[in-house]
C-alpha cells in the first residue's frame, strides 16, 4: 500500500511546464519536478540562468525556452507557438514575477494611475489569459491536468506596516491587487473546468528569503526580524520549502484537491 501511495507522487511520462522556472521560487520547482521523474520545460526571460540549467539537467528530461510574459503584444502568440511546437502539458505552473521599472512606487504615497495600469496589464491580464488560455488547450486536447498559479498571503491580508518600521520598504497596493484577482480568478476557473477534469489551485506562500542566480538575496535586517516576531514560526521561509506543494498540487497525490489556496505561510494568517 505504501508504495502506492508514494507511486502518486510520481510524474513519469508527464510533461509540465513551469514559466519562471529559472527563478527564486521556480528554480526548486524545477528541481521537484526532476526528481519526479517528469519531462520538463522551463520558460523564463533569463537566459543566462537558463542556459546554465540546461547544462545542469543535461542527463534529465529538461528543456529550457526563452519566453518574455512581460512582452505584452506577443506573449499569447508566443505561447501558442511553444504549445504547437512542444505539445500541450499534462501540468502547467506559473510562478513567475513581471513588474514594472517603477514597481517600487506602488505604495500609497507615490503610486500613479499609469503604475497601477502597467503592472496590472503585465502581471494579472497576462497571468490570467495564459491560465484561460491552457484550461483550453487542456480542454481541447482532452487533458485532465492541472494548473497551478501564485498569489501571496497579501492576497488574502492586509499588509502590517509595522513590518517595514526603519526599512527602506513600503506596503504595496499594487501587489494586493494583483495577488487577490489571482486568488478569485483561481478559484472560477477551478469551478468552470472541473468538469472537464482540469484542476486549478494556488499556491500562497508567506515572506521568503533564498537564493537564486548565485547572489543571496536579502530583505533589510529590520525587516526580517519585525517579519519574524509576528510569524508563529519566528523566521521567513526558504524557496525549496514552497517547491514539494507546487510537486504535490501536480502529482495524483492531489487529484481531489482543486480550488484551493494552498497556504505556505508559516502560520502568518492563522492569527
Amino acid at each position: 500500500m505504501t508504495n502506492n501511495i508514494l507511486n502518486k507522487f510520481s510524474l513519469k511520462n508527464k510533461k509540465v511546464f513551469v514559466i519562471g522556472g529559472c527563478g527564486l521560487i521556480g528554480s526548486p520547482i524545477s528541481e521537484a519536478i526532476l526528481s519526479a521523474s517528469a519531462e520538463l520545460y522551463v520558460l523564463d526571460n533569463d537566459k543566462k540562468r537558463g542556459n546554465y540549467l540546461q547544462k545542469k539537467f543535461r542527463d534529465f528530461k529538461f528543456k529550457y525556452i526563452y519566453y518574455d510574459l512581460s512582452s505584452i503584444n506577443t506573449f499569447d502568440k508566443r505561447f501558442k507557438n511553444i504549445i504547437k511546437k512542444y505539445g500541450c502539458p499534462n501540468v502547467f505552473i506559473n510562478c513567475s514575477y513581471p513588474t514594472t521599472r517603477d514597481w517600487k512606487n506602488s505604495n500609497f504615497d507615490k503610486n500613479k494611475i499609469s503604475i497601477l495600469r502597467k503592472n496590472i496589464d503585465i502581471h494579472l491580464n497576462t497571468h490570467s489569459w495564459i491560465s484561460y488560455s491552457m484550461c483550453e488547450i487542456m480542454k481541447k486536447n482532452k487533458i485532465k491536468g492541472s494548473v497551478i498559479l501564485f498569489g501571496s498571503i497579501y492576497g488574502i491580508v492586509g499588509q502590517s506596516t509595522n513590518l517595514y518600521k526603519k526599512t527602506n520598504l513600503r506596503e504595496n497596493m499594487n501587489y494586493s491587487i494583483i495577488k487577490g484577482g489571482l486568488i478569485t480568478l483561481t478559484k472560477q476557473l477551478a469551478s468552470y473546468y472541473g468538469q472537464s477534469g482540469i484542476r486549478v489551485n494556488i499556491i500562497c506562500p508567506g515572506g521568503i528569503e533564498g537564493n537564486v542566480k548565485g547572489k543571496k538575496i536579502k530583505q533589510p535586517l529590520n525587516f526580517m526580524k519585525n517579519y519574524s516576531k509576528q510569524s508563529p514560526l519566528r523566521r521567513l521561509g526558504k524557496p525549496e520549502e514552497i517547491a514539494p506543494s507546487a510537486l504535490f498540487l501536480s502529482s495524483e497525490a492531489s487529484s481531489y484537491i482543486t480550488g484551493t489556496i494552498f497556504l505556505v505561510d508559516g502560520g502568518w494568517t492563522s492569527i
